[in-house]
């Protein structure tokens, strides 16, 4: 199964730079074996051209690397605090990806203006609080995943409802049932803040669109009564 979620984790960290997500080493993705509590991740600082499936780092949920012969990502430490504290996710994307850093940057939620949107995002892509000095000083990257938690709990909605995080003056961060999933959100998170940005640069008054409206469309994809897609 660990060799496994490697090559999943590998080519999902791949894929960001297929979609224009990331350039030189901006970005990580990992992926959890739920049953032994082991992460995988990228290794920190290499960059994606240069990587090979046999680079990606195993770490517990403790930090620990228990396979692996480089560093692990500097964002570890964010990834193990979402998944010790989402137990329905299987997957994490960090990005640096334009449109969504620059929302991050405003300090501006990325709010539901259309149905794209609302296909993935339950509500408004919120954005984290700042962190206190003391948190920057002590276990920074740890608590920058305990205030992508706190997000979402401020927002009362559940990680599935919402499945990703602006980070005040950093980034997206992702996440989803797998690796792959995690990175499929990031694509969407990118265009939906793009089209948001767009949207307010068109009519700087365009109102969020509304409740009923964004509860089809989210609700048609992952409500009980789903019924967008192909079922077996």
């Amino acid at each position: 199964m660990l060799e496994k979620l490697k090559a999943e984790v590998y080519e999902a960290n791949i894929a960001l730079q297929k979609h224009g997500l990331v350039i030189l080493t901006w970005g990580n993705v990992s992926g959890i074996d739920r049953e032994s509590g082991l992460v995988v991740i990228k290794p920190s600082g290499v960059e994606y051209d240069k990587m090979s499936l046999d680079d990606m780092v195993v770490v517990d949920l403790n930090g620990n690397v228990a396979d692996g012969s480089l560093k692990p990502s500097s964002d570890t430490p964010s990834h193990i605090a979402l998944y010790k504290n989402f137990p329905n996710i299987g997957g994490i994307t960090h990005t640096h990806s334009t449109w969504a850093v620059g929302c991050a940057q405003a300090g501006a939620p990325i709010v539901q203006m259309g149905t794209t949107h609302a296909d993935y995002f339950y509500k408004s892509i919120p954005v984290t609080r700042d962190l206190t000095v003391e948190e920057i000083n002590n276990d920074y990257e740890y608590n920058t995943g305990l205030c992508i938690v706190e997000a979402i709990k401020d927002l009362g909605a559940s990680e599935i409802e919402m499945p990703g995080v602006l980070v005040k003056n950093h980034g997206p961060f992702t996440w989803g049932k797998n690796a792959a999933e995690s990175v499929h959100n990031a694509v969407v998170l990118e265009e939906v803040a793009k089209m948001f940005v767009i949207t307010k640069m068109i009519n700087v008054s365009a109102p969020p669109m509304a409740s009923a409206l964004m509860d089809k469309h989210f609700l048609r994809k992952h409500g009980p009564g789903a019924y967008y897609g192909q079922r077996q």
